[in-house]
């Protein structure tokens, strides 16, 4: 009979996968799938590169199962093995890419906060395209032309919701360091992000 895992904690469903049930490692993947699929998108931004990262963080997860610490949320350690695959494939096809924006609606006009709040969204209507493609082509800029641990911290707190610590076990440095990293990202972008506004005023 199928167990209810929906109702199991993920240390728990990764358990019943170390004592050998695979459909609890199935319920995993369903779980996880698609905000690891959307984070690898944005931090990516290439299909080949996303297909194969995606497929390779599961077969880490699948290989490192045992390791695995259950009195810690799987989802920073899930996370973590996608950030560092994406890094190495972005390394090896040596190119850095865009992060994609959502729905950027009148971007000149918004302050930075909200504009950082606005970065996750992917609300768009068929017919704001066209109006929004000019503006998110130029954030899409900005946020290409920063630094990897810079553009990486903006995927994980804006995009992803991440929070401090959690950064801090996906990318494996002090709290401190993502404060300040972060800090940083922020303050980059809004200075590339003004002067991109400027050199594009008639």
């Amino acid at each position: 009979m199928e167990r209810a895992f929906d109702k199991l904690t993920d240390g728990e469903l990764l358990q019943h996968y170390i004592d050998g049930d695979e459909a609890a490692f199935r319920e995993i993947v369903g779980r996880y799938k698609n905000s690891l699929y959307a984070f690898l998108k944005q931090f990516l931004n290439r299909t080949d590169l996303v297909e194969d990262v995606f497929q390779e963080t599961f077969l880490q997860l699948f290989n490192s199962r045992a390791s695995f610490d259950q009195s810690r949320p799987l989802r920073p350690w899930l996370f973590t093995i996608a950030a560092n695959k994406a890094k190495d494939a972005l390394r090896k096809s040596q190119r850095t890419s865009a992060v994609p924006i959502g729905a950027i609606s009148e971007a000149q006009d918004m302050s930075f906060d909200e504009m950082l709040n606005t970065l996750g969204s992917d609300n768009t209507e068929p017919r704001d395209e066209l109006e929004k493609g000019e503006t998110a082509a130029r954030v899409n800029e900005v946020i290409a032309g920063m630094p990897e641990s810079l553009r990486e911290i903006l995927v994980l707190a804006y995009f992803n919701k991440f929070s401090y610590k959690q950064m801090a076990d996906v990318l494996s440095i002090p709290i401190g360091t993502v404060k300040s990293r972060l800090h940083a990202a922020v303050a980059r972008f809004a200075k590339d992000w003004k002067a991109s506004i400027g050199s594009n005023e008639v």
